[in-house]
């Protein structure tokens, strides 16, 4: 695993109480929507598959089911929602002689319906894992559940009535809430229907996670991580053009800094608005590309110039690991993330996310009218003179990591374009053949990566038989919404030790729309 908790108690931070109050004025009014269950539905597993077997009540008919103790039912909402859930419950028999006690669970996929909660063992918190109990003392009533969940299914199990009465459940809906009005999603036109397809649950997924702030998840984390705002941002710019959100979610990470001006890899912003104290190198310099990307789509100077100081700082920070030859060695405390994925070595592909990101500062400072000083075009050079002479083997014509060679390093490589264009499209020939079919690249973050980097160096036959290959892999079995974590060849796959937890949409998912767009798919 390539990711462990931080715990940096003596971390500071400083709270800028302008940004801040300039993000809340940008807080988004959620949009709110009703919707009816669809369906009851029965789950069977086969083997290491689970798949539904189709309808076994009409929704009309529910509230002519009687349920008694150990009585459960699947209600199906047709497709993936985040909101709030409410069901009216109603009494059979005799007067209530003791209370209703109802479980509920809550699952975006039917898989984790599967998964007895009491056998979990991963090492993310268990209160992750979406299931109530609740005692009801007086019937009839309608249940309003007061925390928001991400889910398309519900499973309402009676655990237990008295022999005297029994109940029938009425109405199941789902007040949905999201920044933008899913009612009116932007249609595609792709001749390709795979693509319009994958578009399309793209364009969904990135709708679910726009709430007050871009969410990574509204399952888990329901947080603001930068690593995913650049990603979604991105997609956004193609779909919504909600650019004020993104504006918001800028404001809101350079608002709560460490005291020397390091950017946590995410933000809470329940209730208060604090960093918390996990920090990932690549997340950090992202704030650079992302603020940069965000003048490109927007055009609004005067926020680029407000948060420039807040971008140019990751980028001296990061410069203290740089050594005289070019060479960047990262702390252990601001670990590179990359993916989920193995344990493959990651130094190489943090050395060219570090020249992809001080090339965009230089964009940056281009798009300002500010002049690039000469010791950041020193400290280019170095770092990919290093990588050139250092770490790229002219045998394999791949670029090596600690001895390792592995995709990671050649995609982040390729896309900071350290190579002529010529000697680029090689590296990726020559990737293509070492690492296709893929291996234990675990998430679609990294996927959207590799997809890009064939795209920008000739090889579009083979970045569009990606997308299909995995993120329509993910359609092929059913996907509403696009998933925090998937390998096709290990589809129970988690990096958290179980499916249970998993998030089943997830921001950083949401990109091959812009993939087809951006590069006319």
């Amino acid at each position: 695993m390539s990711f462990k908790f931080q715990i940096n108690k003596d971390v500071k931070f400083t709270r800028n109480e302008k940004f801040l109050n300039i993000a809340e004025k940008y807080k988004p009014k959620l949009v709110f929507q009703m919707h009816s269950a669809q369906r009851c539905i029965e789950i069977a597993k086969e083997d290491t598959e689970v798949r539904t077997v189709g309808q076994n009540l009409p929704i009309s008919d529910l509230s002519a089911r009687v349920m008694g103790k150990n009585d459960y039912l699947i209600l199906d909402f047709g497709n993936h929602f985040v909101g709030h859930f409410s069901v009216g419950i109603t009494r059979h028999g005799s007067f209530m002689d003791a209370p209703l006690t109802l479980k509920l669970q809550f699952a975006e996929r039917p898989e984790e319906l599967a998964y007895e909660a009491k056998n979990y063992n991963g090492w993310l918190s268990s209160s992750w894992i979406p299931e109530e109990v609740i005692h009801i003392d007086q019937l009839p009533t309608r249940l309003e559940m007061p925390r928001r969940y991400s889910f398309r299914y519900v499973k309402i199990t009676v655990l237990d009535t008295s022999p005297k009465w029994q109940i029938s459940l009425n109405a199941p809906t789902i007040i949905s809430e999201s920044a933008v009005d899913e009612s009116k999603l932007p249609e595609l036109k792709i001749a390709d229907h795979e693509l319009q397809k994958i578009g399309t649950i793209s364009i969904k997924t990135l709708a679910e996670c726009m709430q007050s702030v871009f969410e990574d998840g509204p399952k888990r984390d329901q947080r603001l991580w930068l690593g995913d705002l650049q990603l979604q941002a991105l997609a956004n710019y193609c779909t919504f053009h909600q650019n004020s959100l993104i504006k918001r979610c800028l404001y809101l990470f350079a608002g709560v800094t460490t005291s020397d001006g390091k950017l946590s890899a995410n933000i809470f912003t329940n209730n208060q608005v604090n960093a918390d104290d996990t920090f990932l190198f690549d997340y950090s310099v992202f704030f650079v590309s992302c603020l940069k990307d965000y003048l490109e789509n927007s055009d609004d100077k005067q926020t680029a110039i407000d948060l420039y100081q807040t971008a140019k700082r990751q980028i001296d920070l990061a410069s203290e690991y740089v050594d005289g030859d070019g060479k960047l060695t990262l702390p252990s405390e601001w670990p590179v993330f990359v993916d989920w994925g193995d344990d493959s070595d990651k130094s190489t592909a943090a050395q060219a996310i570090y020249i992809k990101t001080l090339q965009d500062f230089m964009s940056l400072n281009a798009l300002l009218g500010f002049e690039t000083t000469e010791n950041y075009v020193q400290l280019l050079n170095a770092l990919v003179s290093y990588s050139v002479n250092d770490l790229y083997s002219q045998k394999d014509g791949l670029f090596t990591s600690n001895g390792e060679l592995n995709i990671y390093s050649q995609i982040w490589m390729a896309l900071a374009k350290v190579l002529p264009k010529d000697k680029n499209i090689e590296l990726m020939n020559a990737a293509y053949k070492k690492f296709f079919p893929i291996q234990n690249v675990a998430t679609p973050y990294m996927y959207h990566f590799i997809v890009e980097a064939l795209l920008q160096n000739e090889m579009r036959e083979e970045g569009v038989q990606l997308i299909k290959d995995y993120w329509g892999k993910m359609v092929s079995m059913g996907a509403d919404t696009f998933w925090e974590a998937f390998k096709p060849d290990e589809p129970n796959y988690s990096p958290y030790g179980s499916p249970l937890v998993n998030s089943y949409c997830h921001a950083w998912a949401c990109t091959p729309i812009y993939l087809i767009k951006k590069y006319n798919l």
